[in-house]
């Protein structure tokens, strides 16, 4: 048990434990929600043979981007390539295992793992290359395959804010693939914008009870846009 007080002061701390091989579920959606500095902290740790369950990887520069170029990341769980051309570049030579998975399953098999279901069907992907290998079955006349959930040693999140219990609250867009991210790691550490004391979160508007979070760090975030549109004058 980690006790109550969750709070850490470094990111050496917050990342410890972490291992070549180890499967690392991450929250966010490109560079919306991501935890920044944490993902910098296992750059620097240089781990190695990872494997990343995340709905894609960044840019090239920023975000699981930077650990994709320093090859630490030997496979990838996600729904889409995006824009990060290095990890086109990896998966189309062979250097980087992929495995694309519809965007809204990754997210329940997330969420699965979280609340102990091992596996569960899901009509997203019948018939098409994704049930290749898998076991299908028809309920009320429509086909369906089975999908395995996803755990992993660690789980890296971001919040709006978290207390020192390690209870959560996402902004916004967020919201993503954080709140499911949480409850999938048997390590989860939250990088959080603020950390307030007990007592200030309302506990009706808590999206990640602190029972799934063991470490929480404070976090400072660049906020990187990662395709800007500006309107014409």
């Amino acid at each position: 048990m980690s006790g109550f007080d969750k709070v850490v002061k470094t990111y050496e701390e917050a990342m410890a434990g972490l291992e070549d091989g180890m499967t690392v579920i991450a929250g966010g959606f490109g560079l919306c929600g991501i935890p920044e500095g944490l993902i910098a902290q296992i750059q620097k740790m240089k781990t190695k043979d990872l494997t990343f369950v995340s709905n894609n990887c960044g840019v090239d520069d920023f975000g699981l981007g930077i650990l994709l170029q320093g090859k630490q990341i030997k496979k990838m769980v996600s729904s889409y390539v995006g824009e990060n051309a290095e990890f086109e570049r990896q998966f189309l030579a062979g250097e980087l295992e992929v495995e694309l998975t519809p965007q809204g399953t990754l997210a329940e098999k997330m969420r699965a793992g979280g609340a102990g279901i091992p596996a569960f069907f899901t009509a997203t992907g019948y018939g098409t290359p994704v049930a290749e290998g898998k076991e299908t079955r028809e309920f009320n006349g429509r086909g369906y395959v089975l999908e395995e959930s996803i755990t992993g040693e660690f789980a890296i999140v971001r919040a709006w804010k978290a207390d020192r219990y390690g209870n959560c609250i996402y902004r916004d867009t967020a919201m993503n693939f954080n709140p499911m991210a949480a409850t999938a790691g048997k390590i989860t550490v939250v990088e959080a914008e603020e950390i307030v004391e007990p007592g200030e979160l309302n506990p009706t508007e808590i999206h990640t009870p602190g029972i799934y979070v063991q470490r929480v760090i404070q976090g400072s975030f660049e906020k990187r846009i990662e395709r800007l549109t500006l309107r014409d004058e």
